[in-house]
């Protein structure tokens, strides 16, 4: 891959991590004032609410999934005419799924909001309030990922990263407000949610109007590509409703057997989840564009090379965070929520542990969504992802405690990335071996090396400010030094030794540091 390419790389990986350095800062916060003043059950409330909506928006992702795919493929072979076209039949879309979706959550979706949640009979108004804002909020959502998948695609990750950042300023001013307000507090919530959406959506539609040709309104129509698209979103649909069911559904089954409280503490530890796998995430969203274009152009080499070093970067980006906080859970979820409601402490270290292994399948999916032609990876992929659900509901209705889910997830996605090595090979031509290799191997070994010392330092000392200060230096510098020293090949080592150098003189040689240098 070139110089150029990972420069682009490197410049956009950085643009995502402060937008999300900024997002996770902002949204831990928010939470925990979120859940005091909306209380325990009026937070598992919209929690339970929001999983609704998720699992109807879900075809919203779908169809983002394969608007940048079919983007940054034409992208690559730098066809106008063909990405003006494929802009809008994307457009075209989304209009009418946001349509149907409207039809559907506003029929059978409040028929089950009101008739099989397990809900407070008190809050049944205010949760009927909240669904219906979730809907209308989801259906902005849809209209704008065109142009969110246009701004990505196009890799402007600096304007993705600070529409990012207004996003959560506005949801920070929405505490503010909430604190303030003495109207029903979750309503309220519901309300000023939509009004963010409503202003972010304007946002990105002005300025993809200003800055891509395609994103401009045409009258153009191509059924072949149409069909194309559809199909593929199609069979993307099929794999995200399967592992909708296993992050929504779960929630709706634990709710029927336990009700909001449980909800409320899963909730928590998915907003942990969030933030920290927020890492990884960026970063992949940044490889995502250059897989699918480095495919577009036959470049099957440099495509492995790619994938294979982002699955095991995106592992220590996501290890670097996890491993302190699995360390000092307790404490953490002390400093942040003051109190921490039942089973929140198990719940988070289990969906962090289960991240882990999600990390080293994540990119495998942009493989095969390069490739194009996906029913037979989505089908099985799905299939294995679906069964969380029933498994989950009958160990639950035997008597099983609500972390046991958690158990049935990490076991599946085990599962989850045999089968998908499989039918990427099938696909690409992957090498099964030498993934296991270059990749499992390798975090393996670096996963073992990394939690000696700090494991040590936890098991020997006392709780507290100090020890959770200490560990959390230890677990990050054992963390970075092991990713050195035994998780870079030698040319990514030169590599960094270059950049390093490279910054080095710009900032003690050029820079501010020169004239203390020079004495």
């Amino acid at each position: 891959m070139s110089s150029v390419a990972n420069k682009r790389i490197a410049r956009n990986t950085f643009m995502l991590y402060i937008r999300m350095l900024f997002t996770m800062t902002i949204t831990l916060y928010t939470s925990r004032v979120i859940l005091h003043t909306l209380g325990v059950v009026d937070y598992g409330i919209f929690e339970v609410i929001g999983g609704v909506v998720v699992v109807m928006s879900v075809l919203s992702a779908t169809m983002s999934i394969a608007a940048q795919r079919f983007l940054s493929f034409e992208l690559g072979l730098k066809d106008e005419l063909q990405l003006k076209k494929t802009f809008n039949i994307s457009l075209y879309t989304f209009i009418g799924l946001a349509v149907f979706l409207l039809i559907i959550a506003e029929t059978a979706g409040l028929w089950f909001i009101s008739n099989k949640l397990n809900l407070p009979n008190d809050r049944m108004y205010a949760a009927q309030w909240v669904f219906h804002l979730s809907v209308f909020s989801c259906i902005l959502s849809i209209i704008q990922v065109p142009y969110t998948a246009a701004i990505i695609s196009n890799e402007k990750m600096d304007i993705y990263a600070y529409l990012g950042i207004i996003d959560v300023v506005l949801r920070l001013c929405i505490v503010y407000i909430l604190l303030l307000g003495s109207f029903d507090k979750l309503i309220l919530y519901g309300f000023l949610t939509l009004g963010v959406t409503i202003l972010l959506t304007l946002i990105y539609i002005i300025y993809s109007h200003r800055n891509f040709p395609e994103t401009h309104f045409y009258f153009i129509w191509d059924k072949p590509l149409f069909k194309k698209i559809v199909s593929f979103a199609g069979w993307n649909l099929f794999g995200e409703i399967a592992y909708v069911s296993v992050s929504q559904g779960i929630n709706i089954i634990l709710n029927i057997f336990f009700g909001t409280t449980v909800n409320a503490a899963r909730g928590l530890s998915y907003r942990v989840h969030g933030a920290i796998t927020r890492f990884y995430i960026n970063f992949q969203t940044a490889l995502n564009p250059q897989i699918i274009k480095t495919y577009a152009t036959n470049d099957l080499s440099a495509m492995f090379k790619l994938l294979f070093s982002g699955i095991r970067f995106s592992f220590y980006l996501l290890f670097i965070l996890a491993l302190p906080f699995l360390l000092e859970t307790e404490y953490i979820l002390m400093l942040w929520l003051g109190e921490v409601p039942d089973l929140t402490v198990i719940f988070c270290r289990l969906v962090i542990i289960t991240s882990l292994i999600d990390v080293t399948s994540g990119l495998l999916t942009t493989a095969a969504d390069a490739h194009g032609d996906i029913k037979r990876f989505r089908f099985f992929d799905s299939l294995t992802w679906f069964s969380v659900l029933p498994i989950s509901y009958l160990i639950l209705k035997h008597g099983g405690s609500p972390e046991s889910t958690i158990y049935v997830y990490g076991s599946i996605s085990i599962c989850v990335l045999l089968v998908r090595l499989y039918l990427v090979k099938q696909l690409i031509k992957l090498s099964i071996r030498k993934f296991m290799k270059e990749v499992i191997l390798n975090v393996i070994i670096f996963s073992a090396v990394a939690v000696i010392v700090p494991l040590f330092y936890h098991f020997n000392s006392s709780p507290g400010l100090q020890r959770f200060l200490i560990s959390t230096i230890i677990s990050v510098l054992s963390v970075a030094l092991t990713v050195y020293f035994l998780g870079l090949k030698k040319s990514e080592r030169v590599i960094i030794n270059n950049y390093v150098v490279i910054y080095g003189k710009k900032l003690f040689v050029q820079g501010p540091f020169k004239k203390i240098f020079q004495k």
